[in-house]
């Protein structure tokens, strides 16, 4: 199987839903779901049948479309007092991946930009607006990877994680996209390391299935094995993706990421994150201002076991992301160039947050 012919999400051809790649059921079943009620698609924001910050963007764009199709009205103010009340639904889904937001409001503020046309005009532009997020995720994704492929050697070690590839994004992914790159123009000998990313595991399941299916060198291990493979020098550079940047430099992501860009910057090693444009949040100052989500002690607990492997009545901490300081990282990708410190000054200067 490769994986960059799996398709994230998809308006079905006949645009009664979205055909959505269940990703908790990775590597072991591929099933596609067709989704037509807006409950059922939160629900596969919520529990990450679709997950990846650029990936979620694509899938609320489609899914707010979708809602202005479903709308049975012919008056104009029921019909966007409606639509932004699922505007405001599908953004309750989850409260880190700023793309959720931003795709939202982006369909949104097209449907208000029309608010003098007729709405079978209006439905069919929304539309319109959500295929061209997703030919834009496609087209950012390769210009982050041409970016991070240029900062690769034939024959050098990479770590990422959790999964920034292409089932996180509508192809080719963000972290994993230099590697896509390099396999695309004939390189080989790519040695890529995969941290299987507790406690849902999207490293093991997702980015090594990835890697692999693409040919490449893969290796996976476990999360607090990171120093020791750093330490043997195995590892010449760090990718990894981001659900929202703070305009400092600060960069939330999957829980874990934080340990290994500290590790990284103990053991001299480059820590790039590659973020699209849209997922640089210049509203917020700092990492402090990202709210984290918190999910279910049973991820810790019994998820991925046959019997539960801890002792009833334990308290569980599981957030599922945390903040990488923009001093630990050594550069972040974006699609319209590398950025380094000082950030919020670099993000101006490629025209992000104007």
């Amino acid at each position: 199987m490769n994986a960059l012919e799996l398709d994230t999400v998809l308006l079905s051809p006949d645009r009664s839903g979205l055909d959505i790649l269940d990703q908790t059921l990775l590597p072991g079943e591929v099933k596609v779901l067709h989704l037509q009620r807006l409950e059922d698609i939160w629900e596969a924001i919520r529990v990450l049948r679709v997950r990846g910050a650029p990936a979620i963007g694509v899938c609320a764009g489609y899914a707010l479309a979708l809602a202005a199709a479903q709308i049975e009205t012919e008056n104009k103010e029921e019909f966007f007092r409606r639509l932004g009340e699922r505007r405001d639904y599908l953004a309750s889904a989850r409260p880190t991946a700023v793309n959720l937001f931003w795709a939202l409001d982006r369909v949104m503020a097209k449907a208000l930009s029309l608010c003098d046309r007729p709405l079978p005009e209006i439905r069919e532009a929304l539309f319109a607006e959500a295929h061209a997020i997703r030919r834009e995720d496609i087209a950012i994704s390769r210009s982050i990877g041409e970016i991070g492929f240029s900062l690769l050697r034939p024959g050098c070690g990479i770590l990422t994680h959790c999964n920034a590839g292409t089932l996180a994004t509508a192809k080719y992914g963000t972290a994993t996209a230099p590697m896509y790159i390099a396999r695309e123009k004939g390189w080989t000998d790519l040695r890529v390391y995969c941290d299987e990313t507790r406690p849902l595991l999207q490293g093991a399941r997702l980015t090594s299935l990835e890697m692999l299916s693409a040919g490449l060198d893969t290796t996976l291990l476990c999360d607090n094995a990171a120093s020791s493979l750093m330490k043997s020098g195995k590892v010449d550079i760090i990718f990894v993706g981001c659900d929202r940047v703070a305009r400092n430099g600060d960069a939330a992501n999957k829980i874990g990421t934080s340990g290994v860009a500290i590790l990284a910057k103990h053991y001299g090693i480059p820590f790039y994150v590659c973020a699209p444009s849209s997922t640089i949040d210049m509203s917020i100052a700092s990492g402090a201002d990202i709210p984290i989500e918190k999910r279910g002690a049973e991820e810790v607990t019994e998820m991925w076991y046959k019997t539960r492997m801890a002792p009833e009545g334990v308290g569980v901490y599981n957030p599922a992301f945390d903040v990488t300081d923009a001093e630990l990282i050594t550069g972040i990708i974006t699609e319209k160039g590398l950025c380094k410190a000082p950030y919020e000054e670099a993000f101006r200067s490629l025209g992000i947050g104007k």
